[in-house]
């Protein structure tokens, strides 16, 4: 800016370009480094993550041993009725909601509502760590009841178990971790570290709830992978 309050002339063409973005005017002005380096993050999970279903519609396109029926496998007998994929239903049903909850809390943690901020995330980690739960049944049915280990399958192809034991498993562990997250977030909402900004793990610049967006970017994430776990895993 000159002494008259007019803007600096910027150089044309690419040199402009550079200059721009060099200079940090528009593309990362205000914006917190945890919320930058957590898309970065979440840019390399899409690679793993699309590596991993990648891999399992390679494979299953690619055996020769006929692939176990989903609607079979994931099955519960309830009232003495076979019900195919009910468990993945309600587990898909409680993550996604878990992901209103959310958007909720980030909306209040705008409006420096600290006892909704608090309320909500805990509701999303309770719903997270339902989430977790119903995995853990799911597995534990299929390893005791069905059978299934990552080398080996009784109801078909051998690939099945491990491809459901990786895929799985790394999306619970992610959900896993954010619940802890979420936890530890709500306890420093409570307390008003974010108010004050009280020196400490995941405390952003005073009077602002950066932190709640940014976990907020993780959990919708995690969410959305599992729709294409979903999607690819349990109804092709």
């Amino acid at each position: 800016m000159t002494g008259s309050a007019e803007s600096l002339p910027m150089p044309e063409g690419l040199q402009g370009i550079v200059a721009d973005w060099s200079s940090d005017q528009r593309a990362f002005k205000n914006v917190p480094w945890g919320k930058a380096m957590m898309w970065i993050f979440l840019l390399s999970d899409t690679f793993i993550f699309s590596s991993f279903l990648i891999s399992y519609m390679t494979v299953r396109m690619s055996t020769t041993v006929p692939w176990p029926n989903p609607s079979e496998v994931f099955a519960l007998t309830l009232f003495g009725k076979h019900i195919p994929l009910i468990l993945i239903a309600i587990m898909t049903f409680v993550l996604i909601s878990s992901s209103g909850t959310m958007a909720m809390a980030v909306k209040f943690g705008y409006e420096k509502n600290k006892k909704m901020t608090f309320i909500l995330l805990l509701i999303t980690a309770a719903l997270g760590a339902a989430f977790v739960g119903m995995q853990a049944f799911e597995w534990t049915k299929l390893i005791v009841d069905e059978g299934v280990r990552p080398w080996g399958n009784p109801m078909g192809a051998a690939q099945f178990g491990s491809s459901f034991f990786m895929i799985t498993g790394f999306h619970g562990t992610h959900v896993s971790i954010g619940v802890i997250f979420l936890i530890i977030v709500a306890i420093k909402v409570l307390r008003g570290d974010l108010d004050h900004e009280r020196p400490g793990f995941l405390t952003g610049r005073k009077g602002n709830y950066e932190i709640v967006e940014t976990m907020g970017l993780y959990w919708h994430f995690v969410d959305l992978v599992w729709v294409f776990i979903f999607a690819f895993f349990y109804l092709w």
